[in-house]
C-alpha cells in the first residue's frame, strides 16, 4: 500500500501543466545568441573577438617546452619568420608518437591511407584531387604538414577543430615516422612496382 502514494502523486504530476521557465531555466534565461546584435558594445556585436595572442591557459600545460612567447607563436603557427618550420617544436618522444598514430588514424588516415601512401576507400572514390602520398612528401618541412592541418590544403578542409596543437605536431610526427619508416624498407629506393616482381 506503501508505493500506492507515490505512485498516484506521479500520476496527479503528470497532468500538471508545469511552466518551462521552472523546468528549463537555463533555456530561458537572458543571454546573446551567435551572431546577435548587442547594445552593450559599441560595434554592436555580442560576440567578442579576444585580443591578439590570447592562448588558454590550459593549451600548453602538457608542452613545458612551449613557455617562450616565440616558441609558442612557432608552434601555433607551424612557421618561423613567415616560413614553415623545418623540425618538430615539441619534444618528440614515444608518448608522443602513440598519440600521432592514434590521432592519423582517426582523422588522416580515411584520405591518406593507414600507410600515409595515399592509398585509401575515400581516395579511391574522389573524382577530384587525389590525396597525396605522404611518404612521397618526405622533403617538405614539419610546419608544411603543420599548416596543412591547421589551416587546410586544397580540397583538404582544416582539423584544427579536431586537434588541439599537441595532437597536431603528434600528427605530424607519426607522418614523419612512416616516412622514415618506408625509407628502412626500401632503403631509401621506390619500391619495385609488382609487375616487375
Amino acid at each position: 500500500m506503501r508505493w500506492l502514494i507515490p505512485a498516484a502523486g506521479l500520476v496527479a504530476l503528470s497532468g500538471c501543466d508545469v511552466p518551462s521557465e521552472f523546468l528549463q531555466r537555463m533555456e530561458h534565461q537572458a543571454k546573446y545568441e551567435y551572431y546577435e546584435a548587442s547594445d552593450f558594445w559599441a560595434d554592436g556585436r555580442a560576440m567578442r573577438t579576444p585580443p591578439a595572442g590570447t592562448v588558454p591557459r590550459e593549451r600548453f600545460a602538457s608542452m613545458p617546452e612551449l613557455k617562450d612567447p616565440t616558441a609558442r607563436q612557432t608552434a601555433l603557427s607551424g612557421r618561423a619568420n613567415g616560413q614553415p618550420v623545418a623540425t618538430i617544436p615539441v619534444t618528440v618522444d614515444q608518448t608522443l608518437l602513440t598519440l600521432g598514430q592514434k590521432k592519423y588514424n582517426i582523422v588522416c588516415s580515411q584520405c591518406h591511407g593507414v600507410l600515409g601512401d595515399g592509398n585509401s576507400v575515400v581516395a579511391e572514390n574522389m573524382a577530384l584531387r587525389l590525396p597525396p602520398s605522404l611518404l612521397e612528401l618526405e622533403s617538405k618541412a614539419a610546419g608544411h604538414f603543420y599548416t596543412a592541418i591547421n589551416e587546410g590544403y586544397g580540397v583538404m578542409p582544416s582539423f584544427s577543430g579536431e586537434l588541439d596543437v599537441r595532437e597536431r605536431w603528434a600528427v605530424v610526427a607519426y607522418v614523419r615516422a612512416l616516412q622514415e619508416a618506408r625509407n628502412t624498407r626500401t632503403g631509401g629506393q621506390q619500391p619495385v612496382p609488382q609487375e616487375n616482381r
